[in-house]
């Protein structure tokens, strides 16, 4: 078959996903060893029979539901092609506004930021291309996940990045920092969407919080005051119905200036406070 008929057919078959054009395209890609363009330019080369088989098992287990990051190994985020592995969470675009608002906030020059749960790096690596003499400690409960964040940083070569595990602020040396973001846990143990599309393959550790969803969300903010500078910020992404629950944490805990800002959506999604005293 070629490239063209190949593709067709595949997008036809994929009735399950938001984005079958988009699944196909990148599977294609990277069973081909291609970017997107060669697609275009070249439809009507031929696909050998092994890229062809190959390319169909892919698309029958995205058909089953597993996320198109993990069958391909990687996630593009803000400038980045991050490898990922179903020992991390996926890095979202939503995540890109808690890199904006971090990189718009005043800061110092050389600020030193801590990422907690840190995942595959996203965040941190965003914000180290950014801003290069920033000194960045980033860390996460899970072995695995710190190993292939170190991955990605030795890719981009961001020597301004620091990981290693840590359970929160366990092991966190005893310092304060200009900065804390985190993308933590936020959903329900309950919730029914955890049984459903991708979230079904993505590690329960790095979704679920307690019965109500908060419970990293109440350490960060409760903890994090001890680690921050006055005038430092806190930068918490949330679900999208939490913003008035996180607001109320911060504002329990301390902080100043307690502001939610909204996502492409509209939706409230990230929290950020001062450390005023």
């Amino acid at each position: 078959m070629t490239i063209a008929e190949l593709f067709q057919s595949a997008v036809g078959a994929n009735r399950l996903s938001d984005s079958p054009e988009l699944d196909c395209q990148l599977l294609l890609c990277f069973v081909l060893g291609v970017d997107s363009s060669y697609l275009k330019t070249w439809p009507e080369r031929q696909v050998s029979d092994d890229q062809s088989t190959q390319f169909n098992r892919l698309l029958q287990r995205r058909l089953d539901g597993e996320p198109v990051a993990y069958l391909i190994g990687s996630q593009g985020f803000w400038s980045l092609d991050l490898k990922v592995s179903p020992a991390t969470l996926i890095p979202r675009p939503e995540t890109e506004l808690l890199v904006e608002v971090a990189l718009d906030l005043a800061l110092p020059e050389q600020a030193s930021v801590l990422d907690l749960g840190t995942g595959t790096g996203a965040i941190a690596l965003a914000l180290a291309t950014e801003r290069s003499r920033w000194e960045i400690c980033a860390v996460d409960l899970q072995q695995q996940a710190v190993d292939l964040a170190e991955r990605n940083r030795q890719r981009y070569q961001l020597d301004n990045v620091r990981l290693f595990a840590s359970n929160w602020f366990a092991a966190i040396p005893a310092q304060r920092f200009d900065l804390i973001v985190s993308n933590p846990p936020y959903i329900e143990a309950n919730d029914p969407h955890l049984s459903q599309g991708d979230l079904r393959f993505e590690p329960a550790s790095a979704l679920v919080s307690g019965d109500d969803g908060l419970g990293d969300l109440r350490l960060v903010c409760t903890q994090s005051v001890d680690y921050l500078n006055r005038g430092g910020w806190l930068l918490l992404e949330h679900g999208f119905d939490q913003g008035a629950a996180v607001r109320e944490l911060l504002d329990q805990a301390g902080f100043a200036s307690v502001e939610t800002r909204r996502d492409l959506n509209g939706l409230e999604r990230l929290t950020l406070a001062c450390r005023s005293d």
